[in-house]
């Protein structure tokens, strides 16, 4: 019966599933309920369903209204996809040809400027840290100069590096650039070495400790002058001066000196026995004989602190003698002639002695370090300089008598 309504209903056609089903169940359903109550079930299914449809039209409505609009943008965008599809396959296709050529082109990399220029940029940007640390050397150098006198130290280790790689790399513009760089703040470094050299109290330690550095630090300023040779001359220079600037703090007392001289020689019968110029003459000596001992005494250890030779030891047929074998005569030379000149004002013969005295100590002095002027003294016609020195000669011998018996 239910294959009989559905060719009944399908009129020769297929019938779907949900036809089949429905149609099998009335087939099984009695006659009066298909009279009385069937219709009444399919008019609550209408009902219900188009409950259904017009609660979901009203929840998904904007989604069904947007994929309707993108459907229908599809008939524009499939058609351009397809084009643009085929002009990528024709521009994969020219991109290849190119892959090949340049493949071609630089297959030898070493031969390919581009390719060298564009590894160098690559070793550039791995060492950027190292190149920003080159570039702050002048900057570390002069500010390790100015910390402290401690900082000398390894201001000239790390100038020593910056040497080092300027020998590495002669050809790096870079480290060319540092290096000289550096040159000023290590040519600064040696002026503040040699102002050091200038100080007044100089003591033998301090003086040890520059000339080290400054060892260290001309060769590489003046490549062509040994240290040992320069160093010396140097100091012997600095120290001149401090004695000089010393010696000049004296221009008042020397201006009434000189007033007082002139005052005689213009009034022989001048009441004026010298005191202005005995004054003088004292602070004179006590000056040249502190600062001249120190000197010479502070210039053996410095020579010997650079391996040189002491004086005495020099070989006689050496071309360029030590600049201390030649100075104390100019130091010599120096007292002298204010002796010469202004002794002759002091008319007090125990004032004379006094003075005579503090030149015979001066003497002394310098001749525990084997520069002994008491004879230039005896031949610049000092009269009373033979006696004087006879007289502490004899003093002498007779002290050093007592300490042995006491001994």
């Amino acid at each position: 019966m239910a294959e009989a309504l559905q060719d009944l209903l399908g009129n020769g056609q297929s019938v779907d599933a949900a036809t089949s089903d429905y149609i099998s169940y009335l087939a099984g359903q009695p006659v009066d309920a298909l009279r009385t109550s069937e219709r009444q079930l399919l008019s609550q299914a209408s009902n219900s369903t188009l409950l259904s449809i017009q609660g979901l039209s009203k929840k998904s409505y904007k989604a069904v209204v947007s994929s309707a609009e993108s459907h229908a943008s599809l008939r524009e965008t499939v058609p351009a996809l397809s084009t643009n599809v085929l002009q990528l396959s024709r521009l994969i296709s020219s991109l290849d040809s190119q892959v090949e050529h340049f493949s071609t082109s630089v297959s030898k990399a070493g031969d390919n400027k581009l390719i060298a220029r564009r590894k160098q940029v690559l070793k550039l940007l791995d060492n950027a840290d190292r190149l920003t640390d080159l570039m702050q050397v002048p900057t570390l150098l002069s500010s390790t100069a100015n910390i402290s006198p401690l900082g000398f130290s390894s201001t000239l280790d790390l100038y020593g590096h910056i040497q080092r790689l300027g020998a590495l790399y002669p050809n790096s513009q870079l480290v060319q650039h540092v290096l000289s760089e550096s040159e000023v703040s290590i040519l600064r470094l040696a002026t503040d070495l040699i102002n050091t050299l200038k100080a007044p109290n100089l003591k033998l330690a301090a003086t040890l400790r520059t000339v080290g550095w400054l060892k260290r630090a001309i060769p590489d300023l003046i490549p062509a002058a040994p240290a040992e040779d320069m160093i010396p001359a140097v100091f012997l220079i600095c120290r001149f001066v401090t004695l000089t600037a010393t010696l000049d703090a004296l221009e008042p007392l020397r201006r009434l000196a000189e007033d007082e001289r002139l005052s005689q020689e213009k009034t022989p019968q001048s009441r004026s026995n010298g005191q202005h110029t005995e004054r003088f003459l004292k602070r004179f000596i006590e000056v040249f004989r502190e600062h001249s001992f120190g000197i010479v005494s502070m210039s053996k250890s410095v020579d010997t602190n650079l391996g040189n030779a002491s004086p005495d030891d020099l070989d006689l047929l050496h071309p360029l003698p030590s600049a201390l074998s030649t100075f104390p005569i100019h130091l010599v030379n120096i007292l002298l002639e204010p002796i010469r000149v202004y002794l002759p004002a002091v008319k007090d013969k125990v004032a004379r002695e006094s003075i005579l005295t503090q030149v015979l100590y001066c003497a002394g002095s310098l001749g525990r370090l084997g520069a002994d002027f008491g004879m230039l003294l005896a031949m610049a016609g000092v009269g009373e300089w033979v006696d004087l020195v006879k007289r502490h000669r004899l003093l002498a011998g007779r002290l050093e008598s007592v300490i042995g018996d006491y001994r």
